[in-house]
């Protein structure tokens, strides 16, 4: 195979891990961009969105193997999830940060910290600790300028640039993105402006958190396992994304979650495959010392 088809194929396989890391990493974003905070937890509930969909959709199907009735029960059951899943990041916001909202910064973070590990550790008691397998789909194959491209990667890719897209537009274009806008930039002049600010943040975590769900779904469909222990992984790299193009700015998430996908995959074509963690947090040193506030700068969601 030629190098630039090695390439090409490690795009095509870039773009769509990068989709998942972008994803999560708007949740980390917006949170950031409106409280301040790192929100620790969301890895962990972007690994329960993986787990809670599969157990509803096995739950819809009823034993059918129907590849048409397993498509539909995914579908309603990511829908599902991802709801309750926003919630469920409308809870830890209610009772984990919102009475610490006046601390120190540190509290809320180790407040943070401690969820993750009860959310991590209470989808190991309910699901236990092996993989969890995904049905498989038939998925027709494309040759795109050299590169292999499944049908799955192109429902994937659609798919998350469709959520990046309307949360996007929500946010630039709605009362209720004017007034997360305004949240982000004083808490105290968006009340004053009569703007409920509890209801906003609350908005925010549900929004970020059902988006973190559905590319949880998104994992479990591409690799068809999942584990417990997953969010951890991913929701450092979303992270690290976040970071990459500018923590608090939500185009940047986006941009540095495709990006740090296509990097760690094209690396890992050039190097062993074992080194392509190693450069997703060198990529993270590296922004950090060299350009702290990310690609796109630390703008947050007022001027997105």
């Amino acid at each position: 195979m030629r190098l630039v088809d090695i390439v090409a194929q490690q795009i095509v396989n870039g773009l769509t891990i990068g989709a998942f890391y972008a994803l999560i990493a708007l949740g980390y974003t917006m949170v950031y961009g409106i409280i301040r905070l790192i929100n620790f937890p969301h890895g962990d509930i972007f690994s329960l969105g993986a787990f809670l969909t599969l157990s509803l959709a096995q739950f819809l199907v009823w034993g059918s193997g129907a590849a048409g009735s397993v498509g539909i029960a995914v579908l309603v059951a990511a829908v599902l999830a991802s709801v309750a899943v926003g919630f469920l990041g409308v809870s830890v916001e209610r009772y984990a940060y919102r009475p610490l909202r006046a601390s120190s910064r540190l509290i809320p973070l180790i407040s943070a910290i401690g969820v993750s590990f009860l959310i991590q550790n209470g989808i190991m008691l309910v699901w236990g600790a092996e993989f969890r397998v995904y049905p498989e789909f038939p998925s027709r194959v494309f040759t795109v300028a050299g590169a292999r491209v499944t049908f799955m990667q192109v429902l994937i890719l659609a798919s998350a640039l469709l959520l990046m897209a309307a949360l996007h537009l929500f946010v630039q274009k709605t009362r209720l993105g004017k007034a997360m806008r305004a949240t982000s930039v004083d808490h105290n002049t968006a009340r004053l402006m009569g703007i409920n600010v509890d209801r906003i943040i609350a908005l925010t975590f549900f929004i970020g958190s059902g988006l973190g769900a559905a590319s949880g779904v998104m994992v479990g469909l591409y690799y068809r396992q999942i584990s417990f222990f997953m969010g951890y992984v991913y929701g450092l790299k979303a992270f690290t994304a976040a970071v990459l193009g500018g923590i608090g700015n939500i185009p940047g998430a986006m941009a540095g979650g495709l990006l740090l996908g296509v990097l760690e995959a094209v690396g890992a074509a050039l190097f062993p495959a074992e080194w392509k963690d190693v450069i997703a947090f060198a990529i993270l040193i590296g922004v950090l010392i060299f350009k702290p506030r990310g690609l796109l700068g630390e703008r947050v969601a007022q001027s997105v």
